[in-house]
Order: C-alpha cells, then structure tokens, then sequence
C-alpha cells in the first residue's frame, strides 16, 4: 500500500527585521499554553449501575466514611500493627506499584516537554577548497528550534492529558495495593490466632482421648468392656492425632503465606506470643458506617483507578480526533556565522531564520480513521470496566453488611451449642459410668463436643474477617492518599 503526504510548506526571511519571529514565536507559545484545541470535549462520569442504598445496612449504624479512618485507628493489636508496619516497608508487590508510579510519573513528563520546543546549541565548522584550490573555511555558532510542532488542535495537549490521568491510574494502583496488602496481613494475622486456639483444642482433646483409651483398655483387661469399646476409643484418638497433624500442617502454612506478605520471616517475638494467644482475645474492631453507594467513587481506589483510566482513554480518542487535522511544525535557528574563527562574535555576522511547516495528510488508506475506531473501542471497553468496578464493589460492600448482620448470631448460637455439647457428654459419661448409656453413645458426645468447638473458632474467624473485608470493600485508609497530579 503506498502512502503520501502532501506538504505544504513556508519558509520566511533571513536577517532583515527581527520583530516577526519573535511575534510568531509568542503567538505560538501562547495558543500551547491556552490548549486552543477544538477536539476536546467535556469528561461526563458514566452512571452507576447499582441501587441508591444497601439492603442489609443497619439504620443506627454510626455516621462518617471508613476511608477516613486509618488502619492504624481501625485495628488495635498492637503486634498487628507492627506485621502492618513492617508488610507496607517490605512488601514486594506494593513496592512493585510504587515504582509503577515513578515509571508513568517519567511517561507523563515525557509528554508534557512535547508542548515546549527544544532549544539546541549548533556548533559547526567545516574547510573546502575553491575552483582555485584556496581554501574556504566556515565557522558558526548559534541556537536551533527542529521541527517544533504547535498544537493548534490540541493533539499533543489531549496525549498529555492522557498519559497524567494513566500516572493518576497508577497512584490509585498503588493506594489499592496498599489496601489489600492491609486486609490480607490482617487476615493472615487472624488465621494464625485460629489455628494456635484450634491446635490447643486439637491437643486437649488428644490427651483427653487417650487417657479415655488407656482407661478402657484396663476395662477390657479387667473383663468390664467388649474388645469393641477399646478399638472404638482407639479409632477416635487416632482421629484425634490426624486432626493435630492437619492442624500443624495448616498453621505452617498460614505462617509462610503471611511471611510472603510482610516480605520477611515473622519476628521472634511475635511468634513467641503466639502460643499465649487466642482469637476470642483478640481486640474487637470498631463498627463501620457503610454509608451509600455513589459515596463509594471517591471511597474505593480501584474504582478511582478505573475512572481515571475511562479519562485517559477518552483523551486518547480525542488525540485520535485531532489527528485528522494539520501538523504545524516550526523550526528557527539564531547565531553567527563567518569565514573566520576570530569573526564570529563580529558585527554584521548575526542573523536568524525561520520555517514554520504545514503537513496534511490527503491519503493515508485509512489509517487516521482506524486508529480513531479503535481509540472509541478502548473507551468503551474503559467505560465497561468502570461500570463493573462499581457493581464488584457494591457486591463485596452487600456481602460484608450481611455477614455483620448474621455472623454475630451465628457466633452465639456455636457458643450456646458447645455449651450444650459439653453438658452432654458429662452426662454421657455419668450414664456410661453407671452402665445406662453404651460406649457409642459416650463417643459420639465426645465427637460432636469437638466438631463444635472447632465450630465456634471457624465461625468466630469468619466473623472478624469479615469486618476486615467490610473494612477494604468500603475503602478504608487515610484520605491524605488520593492520588495528586505530579507538580
């Protein structure tokens, strides 16, 4: 496909007035500065595709914004605070994020020095002999402007645009990184006080299955018991012991995946007090107000991300537009030039000239419009991705209301149920003791005790990471990070 482009060009005086290029130099810094673009339009914020309100929102929930409560408020542990401390210094995804900022801080100020011409200093010097074989020396010295565009359409201006709203795009990257990082070494954390409150239940109930088989085996030595009730209690404290090993198996691994996230080993100290601690101690996180739906476009960094990416695709469709029209381009020299080294600051020697350039294109097989095309297909797709960035966050905002509104019950009822449990299998014990009861009936007390005292850890971890998840779905963090132009 062969491609051409008819140039029309222009080119004025040499050294005659000097009052002209400087009027044209002005005129044209100026109509940059102004953005005299006729392509741009008016940035619209798409509506939110979610309801006006939270079905499960509580009525007397406190007022505010979680946004405006740093997580150093939000949780009180002070060892999490210290993991927190040391994931937000280590953490390699989050630092990942922040040099994704310094790397489109960079791009944006590569596109900003577009607007501004670059000023050269050209330095030359060349001999040639004559027809006469004498030699021709030349010297010059002086200060070049190549092939500055103007941007009367505002082309260079809208690409300026675009690449600060992807920098912006990335701050709010990093503010969504920190925040997950937040959230998941808060999650990690609770895992942990889990599995040292399961461990220590898996350990009690061990020790209490085998004194239980030890004292059925002299039963059965002594003639009391079948052979049937020892291997019953042996097969429950063998569970017993699977049970510990999958719990030790779980606990490592919980720990490797928070030391992934602090980026470093869990400290000493730390670990130490694991052993001491269990997840009903842990301080209770304070109620957060939910609030409505719209408030969460200014709340939620990735739905900020998102709008700013939605505003760099339109700049570019807008820089596709302008496109269409001509390129004004305008290169100046000023300096001195002479036959003689020593002549090059004399007078008479100085002089200027100026080109300014009209390139339009008359055919270019379609090229202008399919980039166009395809700049309105990326700010659809943008336009998409917004909308679904607000539908995931009411989602995650509507799970985490029904789990505060549920997970509190919930907690009680596994509480009442253990009690009871418990209070089963004391009598199961007394009617086994007696003789009333079977030995299958005092096993099947000892196992629903258990099950349900795993029950009450599980669900009561549920119902703390599930303030955790309320906390991030609504985006909490300090407000001084919204992201900044770059100055």
């Amino acid at each position: 496909m062969i491609e051409r482009r008819q140039s029309i060009a222009a080119t004025a005086a040499i050294a005659a007035t000097r009052t002209l290029p400087l009027r044209l130099c002005a005129v044209a810094l100026l109509m940059t500065q102004a953005g005299c673009s006729v392509m741009t339009t008016a940035y619209e914020r798409p509506a939110a595709p979610v309801p006006a309100s939270y079905a499960l929102a509580a009525a007397d929930a406190p007022q505010g914004a979680a946004s405006l409560l740093p997580w150093q408020d939000y949780f009180a542990d002070p060892r999490l605070r210290q993991l927190l401390d040391i994931a937000l210094t280590n953490n390699r995804d989050l630092r990942v994020a922040m040099l994704n900022v310094e790397q489109t801080r960079a791009q944006f100020q590569l596109r900003r020095a577009d607007l501004y011409p670059g000023v050269d200093l050209n330095a030359k010097a060349s001999r040639a002999r004559a027809t006469d074989g004498k030699p021709n020396p030349s010297f010059g010295l002086g200060l070049a402007v190549t092939a500055w565009e103007i941007d009367f359409f505002g082309r260079i201006a809208r690409l300026k645009d675009q690449a600060l709203a992807q920098y912006l795009a990335s701050q709010e990257g990093r503010n969504a990184a920190q925040l997950s990082l937040v959230a998941s070494v808060a999650n990690g954390w609770l895992n942990l006080l889990a599995d040292e409150e399961l461990l220590g239940l898996s350990r009690q109930t061990l020790a209490s299955r085998e004194s239980s088989a030890r004292l059925t085996r002299m039963r059965l030595d002594a003639g009391v018991v079948s052979e049937l009730d020892w291997r019953q209690a042996e097969s429950l404290t063998q569970d017993a012991r699977a049970t510990l090993a999958q719990q030790q198996r779980q606990r490592a691994v919980d720990e490797n995946a928070l030391a992934l996230l602090l980026g470093q080993a869990l400290p000493d100290d730390i670990r130490a007090s694991l052993a001491r601690s269990r997840l009903a101690d842990a301080p209770a996180l304070v109620p957060l107000p939910a609030g409505l739906p719209s408030e969460l476009l200014t709340r939620r960094p990735d739905i900020r991300q998102a709008e700013q990416q939605l505003i760099a695709a339109k700049a570019s469709m807008d820089a596709a537009r302008a496109a269409f029209f001509p390129h004004i381009t305008l290169t100046a020299q000023a300096g001195t030039a002479s036959d003689a080294l020593s002549g090059l600051f004399h007078g008479g020697s100085w002089g200027f000239s100026i080109a300014p350039s009209l390139l339009l294109a008359l055919f270019d097989a379609g090229r202008n419009q399919a980039q166009l095309e395809v700049s309105e297909a990326v700010r659809s797709i943008a336009v998409a991705q917004y909308e679904k960035a607000i539908q995931t966050a009411f989602r995650e905002v509507s799970d985490a209301l029904a789990g505060q509104a549920t997970l509190g019950e919930q907690v009680q009822a596994r509480q009442n149920q253990a009690q009871a449990e418990a209070a089963s299998l004391r009598l199961a014990e007394l009617r086994y003791l007696n003789g009333v009861a079977s030995h299958l009936d005092l096993l099947d007390a000892q196992r629903s005790l258990f099950s349900t005292q795993q029950a009450v850890v599980q669900t009561r971890l549920a119902q703390l990471q599930n303030q955790v998840t309320l906390y991030k779905a609504l985006g909490g963090g300090a407000p001084d990070t919204v992201a900044k132009a770059p100055s």
